[in-house]
């Protein structure tokens, strides 16, 4: 078998980072069916990136942000919306509302820590380091910051990563 033969014309990764994204959207979705209500201690920490073709926010978040973003849904957020191909919340920052538009491609990590589950996808380039950025500011009860769990992927949480690499 040549090296030529090891390349597949299918694209393998896309397919399954979609479909990966496709268990958020599905999350999300009976969450808004639900009322927005979390079920549980259910709570969930969407990582996205700031600049991913699609996503809307305030300018002064797109600033701080210039990268990568981490929300939090658990007490605090309205407006819930759910599409095909995103999703639109409201948050406050600072004690500012604002209403953020997601799609589902500009999503690099999807957690769950109260039933220790989390997915981890591609970031849409990959020749761009992220960078530092501040702590979600909309974590815990009176939507402050402070700090939340940190996954690792070799805990033995059930975080997925897929990372497919291509031979050369």
């Amino acid at each position: 078998m040549s090296q030529d033969n090891l390349d597949s014309l299918i694209p393998y990764d896309e397919i399954v980072q979609e479909a990966l994204r496709a268990v958020v959207g599905r999350v999300l979705g009976e969450v808004e069916a639900s009322g927005g209500m979390l079920p549980g201690a259910h709570h969930f920490y969407i990582t996205f990136k700031t600049t991913a073709p699609g996503v809307q926010l305030r300018t002064d978040l797109r600033e701080r942000f210039p990268d990568e973003m981490t929300i939090v849904l658990q007490n605090k957020f309205w407006g819930l919306k759910v599409g095909d191909t995103g999703f639109s919340v409201g948050l406050s920052f600072n004690q500012r509302p604002a209403e953020l538009i997601i799609p589902f491609a500009a999503i690099t990590a999807f957690v769950d820590p109260a039933v220790d589950f989390g997915l981890q996808f591609q970031a849409a380039t990959t020749d761009v380091e992220p960078t530092d950025h501040d702590d979600p500011e909309n974590d815990g009860p009176n939507g402050g910051g402070d700090g939340g769990p940190v996954v690792k992927a070799d805990d033995g949480s059930n975080v997925v990563s897929v990372d497919f690499g291509r031979k050369k």
